[in-house]
């Protein structure tokens, strides 16, 4: 195993051949082993304005909150969650179902106009084998770009993330608000 310092990379060998390695977060791993701000549910916690959580929040409505994933896959890695404590889409009340789509439209609209990506993966982890790891429901929305993969990834099989997740935020609050207006404007 060759371990990394802030900037390095981190790989592990297995039978002679090196994986892709990734670069070294030093916040990752106390989120990993489960240090975690100390309350009942993470995404409550945000949905309360609750200080011992990193504000993230780019957008709310009635039912529903957008934030930015503090470990974002993509820049603009939007999470969607509702207000209540819900762990399941089933528990969805209709109300919060026909409030999601607009919204889910809406923060498309926003990552096209803040970083025109070509394309998007959108969709729930339920339950922990199935990549979970926050037990209040959040869809994912990330943006894809046609060159994701660059000289990093190929040449040393190492992921950059390329944005700061509280510069991510910055740049979409000014998004939501002017993509917003003029939908309300019906432009």
């Amino acid at each position: 195993m060759v371990v990394g310092t802030v900037g390095r990379t981190v790989g592990i060998e297995r039978g002679g051949r090196e994986r892709m390695r990734q670069l070294y977060i030093p916040t990752k791993m106390s989120y990993v082993k489960g240090r975690r701000p100390d309350v009942d549910c993470i995404l409550c916690a945000v949905c309360s304005k609750d200080r011992a959580v990193t504000k993230l929040e780019v957008y709310r409505t009635e039912h529903w909150v957008a934030s930015v994933n503090l470990h974002p896959y993509n820049p603009g890695h939007i999470l969607l969650f509702p207000v209540r404590h819900v762990a399941d889409v089933r528990e969805l009340k209709k109300v919060e179902c026909s409030t999601l789509q607009p919204l889910t439209a809406l923060c498309l609209d926003v990552l096209d106009a803040a970083y025109s990506p070509s394309g998007y993966n959108v969709g729930y982890n339920i339950g922990r084998q199935a990549g979970a790891s926050i037990e209040h429901l959040h869809l994912h929305i990330v943006p894809r770009f046609p060159n994701e993969v660059g000289f990093m990834d190929i040449l040393s099989e190492t992921r950059t993330i390329v944005e700061d997740p509280k510069k991510t935020v910055r740049r979409l609050r000014g998004y939501f608000k002017r993509v917003s207006e003029k939908k309300k404007q019906g432009k």
